[in-house]
């Protein structure tokens, strides 16, 4: 039975452990004068009291390799789930080969688990070797861009520490249930992907937030904790307004932003007209230089007026708590998936 298991998980298993060595050697050669350029790069900028062009300028230098490894990692647990999980038993299953070993003194139970166990192994090795590589030949980016980019936003939690372990047990998991159902191999693939991808934007976005209650607190809004700053200023000068955030604290992932009045009242926008041009767009400086920002007075003119900002949000601190509760979930996820196809193998399938 492992030796028929793996016979006909060959080519699937050749190609994935092929590209991940091909990766994995890119990834080796590249990756000591990646770190050893950052390296220098950081002890210039170090001595000269300010690295934060630098490490702007060596995230943009390496954009495109530092996106495409991320995107690796995201879409290795979809791919497994489409191509390992859902045609291991829905093959079977749709060309009636599985008949023939059941009647070959091998029971339901151990079909399955043989299959479950090579292949759920085979899943978490090829994640986890993918994750730890490009974990490993990305660490310079991720201090280059732990500003720009923490490791707590949805897009770089996805891709880093334990969870794509999870998110490819679940993806393999969810493929093989599916199969057992519809027992088609094209609908099969196609409800997996389609499950798997809602899945991965729902947790996101209305689990991961609160798996570990977020902290909150509100705060005035300056120069020091100013985010992002939209005026809305049309030619009627009465109607302006202006959006703002605030960034929590460094390093932070912000789960709500809102702007909230002098009587606590969520408010979309702060009406500005009545700030006597303090928050008017400023000027280009004395040489031509581009404004930087809104001056103070506008500051002091949104603090007078009593508006301040109610931030939500999950400390940097807890990336890996927030990886081991989120793990755990698709963990669970994983185990009920594997004991109704149990179920419904022994039960269900003829």
């Amino acid at each position: 039975m492992i030796w028929l298991t793996l016979r006909q998980f060959r080519v699937q298993g050749a190609v994935a452990f092929g590209g991940l060595a091909v990766l994995g050697a890119v990834l080796a050669v590249t990756g000591p004068g990646l770190s050893d350029d950052y390296g220098e790069g950081l002890a210039v900028c170090t001595a000269q009291g300010d690295c934060t062009s630098f490490n702007r300028q060596f995230l943009d230098d390496h954009q495109a390799y530092f996106g495409a490894l991320i995107g690796i990692v995201l879409f290795l647990p979809g791919l497994i789930g489409i191509f390992w999980g859902a045609p291991l038993i829905t093959r079977e299953l749709e060309n009636g080969t599985h008949r023939l070993v059941w009647n070959q003194s091998v029971t339901r139970t151990r079909w399955l688990a043989v299959k479950l166990g090579l292949i759920g192994l085979a899943t978490v090795g090829a994640a986890g070797l993918a994750v730890l590589a490009a974990s490993w030949w990305s660490d310079p980016l991720d201090k280059a861009a732990a500003e720009s980019l923490p490791r707590m936003t949805p897009l770089l939690f996805d891709a880093r520490g334990i969870t794509p372990i999870g998110y490819a047990a679940f993806a393999f998991m969810l493929g093989v249930t599916v199969g057992v159902l519809v027992r088609r191999l094209l609908p099969t693939m196609a409800i997996t992907l389609a499950v798997f991808v809602a899945v991965q934007i729902a947790m996101p976005l209305w689990v991961r937030p609160y798996l570990i209650p977020p902290e909150s607190k509100t705060v005035s809004i300056s120069t020091e904790n100013h985010g992002e700053m939209m005026l809305n200023a049309p030619p009627d000068s009465a109607s302006a307004h202006m959006r703002v955030e605030v960034e929590a604290e460094p390093g932070a992932w912000t789960v709500s932003n809102d702007t909230i009045d002098a009587s606590g009242r969520i408010v979309d926008e702060i009406p500005i007209s009545q700030f006597d041009g303090a928050c008017a767009p400023p000027g280009p400086g004395p040489n031509g230089e581009p404004p930087h920002g809104p001056a103070q007075a506008c500051f002091d003119a949104i603090a007078q007026n009593g508006y301040k900002q109610k931030v939500v949000y999950q400390p940097a601190e807890r990336f890996w708590p927030l990886q081991w509760a989120e793990t755990g979930v698709f963990a669970v996820l994983t185990l009920g998936l594997t004991g109704f196809c149990f179920y419904w193998t022994r039960r269900r399938v003829s």
